[in-house]
Order: structure tokens, then sequence, then C-alpha cells
């Protein structure tokens, strides 16, 4: 085992002490977040509107405290951006993670403080490693770097502005090039085509054991890098290849696809929850298919559902919440607009359920995003196929014509019988889902499938300045930009 290797197993070990304490006491390590983020609060502008110094319980807390959104805590978050100190949070923030999210805004800005920056976002790609060598003691990761394809930043003003992964890269460039590659400049460089090929020069002669983001541009990147080697697969580039961590969208439509790309059952899928807004849950058991929420890194949770918000304790196993925070990074019981359903309460476990503003309900039909990621699974299995990306709108209904979804879809594999592929979408929906099954009965017609070819999303989220494909919309803004990506020749590798 090398130096490198020992020391981290060294920290690792120490780490896991603590995760151990918050499974064990997670009531009580949220009392202590709670207190700390109250107590830091008290001598900021927010502090003072809203009374903090006489906060000294939840109930107070919930009780004195109005709840936000993006739109609503716009007067604070402008504030920031302006260069004002002690406005949220104590000092002033100079970071702004900018991301696109279901807003009135065309792109979100969200505060990222120092605190937040090496207590939360850090602290949670170090513990991926950690929870990672805790299930695998043997592995080889930590013996080479993490390729991590990071966005872009830049100046506005005094402040840095950017992708949640280039702030980070940019400002923990002392010591992340021992773990770490390609180099800095390389890995927030704006333009992704030169982004790729210098990753591709710098990287293929690398010892890379392991790699990290988002599934769709990790898809886009690996096979440049076997086009500018020439081989078959990622494990004749990096032999010792042994985990994935991922995050952002649903893993399930790339599984196939990676798998083909490294053919090893040394590999790993590691599901992370790393927003801009936090860190807030990583896959800790190989065996489970949910992530563990992590306590003690400067974030408070609070869960509505319908119009009932409760802390930790008044969540259920099986219940699905909106997720509000308030955290070190200046955001007070502020709903990010992301569903989680708690798969367990001993410990704390949660599964991602969607976007609050992510469902189709044209029709009465409530479909949500775990309804269509499992039917796409059930499709796949029964026709071979393997999708990559795919995005699901309406079809309106007019005098003549029944309304119905369609499926805009991109194929890794295409199925072997598309008509058996859109009738397994269909029963799956209709049996997870009493009211699709309903309106199949009276509204709706069978799902509609356009394949378009590999490179349509890609050209889409290049052009939109997006990272991640929305799944479902009740308009078709999303499917008819997506085509017209396809029509106007826009579609690239």
């Amino acid at each position: 085992m090398s130096l490198k290797s020992t020391l981290l197993q060294t920290y690792f070990s120490r780490r896991a002490g603590a995760i151990d304490r918050f499974r064990r006491h997670p009531l009580e390590v949220q009392a202590e977040q709670l207190r700390r983020l109250v107590r830091r609060g008290r001598a900021t502008e927010f502090g003072r509107r809203y009374g903090l110094e006489h906060v000294d319980s939840y109930e107070r807390f919930a009780a004195t405290i109005d709840t936000f959104d993006y739109d609503s805590f716009r007067p604070y978050r402008e504030r920031m951006l302006v260069g004002a100190a002690d406005v949220t949070v104590p000092g002033r923030v100079r970071l702004f993670a900018k991301s696109s999210g279901t807003t009135s805004d065309r792109s979100k800005y969200i505060p990222v403080t120092r605190e937040s920056l090496w207590c939360n976002h850090t602290r949670g790609m170090r513990d991926v490693a950690t929870l990672f060598t805790a299930a695998w003691p043997r592995t080889k990761a930590l013996e080479g770097k993490t390729l991590t394809l990071g966005g872009s930043c830049h100046r506005e003003g005094q402040n840095l502005v950017g992708d949640l992964s280039a702030l980070l890269i940019h400002e923990t460039s002392f010591w992340s090039g021992w773990f770490r590659a390609p180099r800095i400049a390389t890995a927030i460089l704006d333009d992704f085509d030169e982004k790729c090929a210098r990753i591709c020069r710098e990287c293929a002669d690398e010892h890379i054991t392991a790699f990290a983001g988002v599934p769709s541009w990790n898809l886009a990147l690996m096979r440049r890098v076997l086009e500018f080697t020439g081989r078959s697969n990622l494990l004749e580039v990096w032999p010792d290849l042994t985990l994935f961590a991922h995050g952002g969208v649903e893993f399930g439509p790339y599984r196939s696809t990676f798998e083909a790309l490294i053919p090893s059952s040394e590999m790993h899928y590691m599901e992370t929850y790393n927003a801009s807004e936090g860190f807030f849950a990583i896959a800790d058991d190989p065996g489970r298919n949910d992530m563990l929420l992590m306590l003690d890194y400067g974030t408070f949770y609070e869960f509505r559902r319908g119009d009932r918000i409760v802390p930790l304790e008044g969540v259920e196993e099986g219940g699905v919440y909106a997720m509000l925070i308030t955290s070190n990074n200046g955001l007070w019981r502020y709903e990010i607009g992301d569903t989680v359903e708690f798969t367990s309460t001993d410990p704390y476990r949660i599964r991602f359920a969607g976007r609050t503003r992510q469902y189709i309900n044209v029709f009465g039909e409530e479909i949500i995003v775990n309804n269509t990621d499992a039917a796409l699974a059930r499709a796949c299995a029964a026709t071979g196929a393997r999708v990559e990306e795919y995005t699901v709108a309406p079809l309106y209904m007019s005098l003549d014509r029944r309304g119905a979804h369609e499926w805009v879809v991109e194929f890794g594999a295409a199925p072997d019988d598309a008509e058996r592929f859109v009738r397994e979408l269909d029963e799956s929906l209709r049996s997870a889902n009493s009211d699709y099954d309903a309106k199949r009965r009276t509204t709706l017609d069978a799902p509609r499938l356009t394949a378009v070819p590999r490179g349509t999303f890609l050209a889409w989220m290049r052009r939109r300045g997006k990272n991640k494909v929305p799944r479902l919309s009740n308009d078709r803004a999303v499917a008819e930009e997506v085509t017209e990506a396809l029509r106007s020749g826009e579609t690239k590798r």
C-alpha cells in the first residue's frame, strides 16, 4: 500500500466514527446543527429581522421564520450578489453556484460560503471515499486519481460564479492535484469539445482509478477517450478503474451503457446527492438502492408533505416529501425543489423521488419520475434496449383525437421490437399508477415513441447551458427544442 493510501485510510477510519455517530444519534446531531446555525445567524440582517436571539428550540424556530423558495429568497440573494455583507450569513459571500432550474430565471444563483465549501461539499466528496472503502476495503481506488469532469466558472465583478463542480475544483486547487485529474485549467474550461480533447491528451496515460460527475456528460467524455486511444473499452485504457461516483440524474437509464464500456465485476457505481444547494446523501450500502442522509454537514433538514412541515423525527418510512434546508451557505428554511422518499428511518435513508415541478398532469394522470424510470427499465429489459437519454411531453387532445404522451428517446441500443417497447412502457405505468390507468381507459391513447440519434440530447444541453435533461414536462417546450436540435443538424457525439 502506498503512503497516500495509508494516510487516506487513517483519515477515513476516523471519519467513519463520526458517520456512525449520526447513524446512531440522528436527532441529537440534527439538534446540534440547528443550534450552531441559529447562533451563527444572530448577527446577520436576517437574524435581526427574525429575532434569532430568541430562538431556543425547533418549535420556536418553525414558528418564527418564514419558509422560502428561490423566488421569495430573491431580496437576500440580490444583496449578496452586489457585495453586501452579513446578509444571511456572517461576512461577504463571494462564490455563487450557477445552475439551471425550474424557476422564473434562466439560471439560478446559489450562495456558497467558505464554510459550506469545506464542511459540506468537500466533506461530502471525502465521505464518498470513506463509505466506499468501508464497503470495499481492498479497493485499488485510492492508489490512483479520480477523473473529474467539472463545469466552468468565471468572474462577475468580485464574485466567482459557475457550476458547483468548477467552484470546488478552483477553490481546492492547493491539494486536489494529488487526488484528481485533469489539470485545473483543463477541468474548468468552458468549451466542452476542447475540454474533452485536452482530457484525452492529459489523462490517457494517467493512473485513473475512479471518475465522478453527471452520467450524461461523462458518457460523452468516455466515448471521446475511446476514440482518442483506439481502445474498445475503458479497462484497456485504465485497467484499475474501480468506481464511478455519479449524481444529478437517475442512473438507471445509463447503467447498461457504462457496463458495456467498463466490462468488469470489480467496477462499482455509487450514487450521491450533491446539489448546488448542498451535499445531502451518499449510497453507503452496496446491497441497497438508496442513500444515507448525511446529518453533520452544517445542514438542518425539514420535510413538507402537503401543507405540513416536520423535522427529521416527523418523517415516516415510505413517505415522499419536499425537502427544505437551513444551511451554512446562508439558506433558511429553503425549499430546494426536490422530493425524496424515505426508505428507512433507522438510519435515515432516502431515495430521490423527483423535482417538485417535474411531473405530467395534463390529463389528470399524475405521472412522476419514479413511474417513468421504472417503466423504462422494464421496457429495456424486455426488448434488449439501452436508453441513454429521454424526455416525456404531452400530446394534447383535439376534437378528433385523444391525448397521449410522447417519449423522445435516445437509444444506446435500439429495442428489438419497438411496438413491444411501447407496450411495456404503457403496462408498467398502468400497473404502477392508478390515475394513469384510469385515464388510459378514457382520455389517453398509448404512448408515442420518437427515437432520436445519439448526440441529440447533448446538443440540446450544450445549446441551453444545462447539465441534465428534464424528464417530464407539462408542455411541449423541451420536446420541441430537442427535436429542433435534430432538425437543425446540431447533433454531435
